[in-house]
């Protein structure tokens, strides 16, 4: 079975310009998890999960450095401090979207799907088609797919 066989064609999308209000309204009401963000020309730049904007509640993560010679050495958590703090001042979706988004092609089987959710540890999937968004799947779709067999 492939991913085309069970994707949700009806996506709900955002504008890069989204206000952080906005999108958390939207995913309670639609009670969904995450939200793809579409440019103007239709092309996918980034998602909003409800795991972005819960850095809007935190503290950022400290990184992890050491003493040497009176100076602070960072070795780990330099990269993920400077995004907790972009995402803590955002006030739109761009500025709190995560850019690398993990996409699948539609003729890509749900096996695939389900190992690169649980790889890179995400809830969805936007499904492409010639380098557009054709749907979405989520670990629901698949776990839905184990229940049918």
């Amino acid at each position: 079975m492939k991913v085309q066989d069970i994707m949700q064609t009806n996506v709900i999308t955002i504008s890069p310009n989204t206000e952080i209000r906005e999108i958390a309204k939207l995913l309670c009401d639609h009670h969904i998890s995450g939200v793809p963000v579409i440019d103007l020309f239709g092309n996918l730049i980034g998602i909003v999960s409800e795991g972005d904007l819960l850095h809007k509640e935190t503290h950022p993560r400290v990184p992890e450095a050491v003493g040497f010679l009176g100076a602070l050495i960072y070795y780990r958590g330099v990269k993920q401090y400077e995004s907790d703090l972009k995402k803590l001042v955002a006030l739109k979706a761009s500025e709190i979207m995560t850019h690398e988004v993990i996409a699948l092609d539609k003729d890509a089987s749900i096996e695939e799907a389900a190992s690169l959710m649980i790889n890179h540890n995400v809830k969805r999937l936007p499904i492409m088609e010639n380098g557009k968004m054709v749907g979405i799947i989520t670990r629901k779709d698949v776990i839905k797919v184990l229940i049918e067999e």
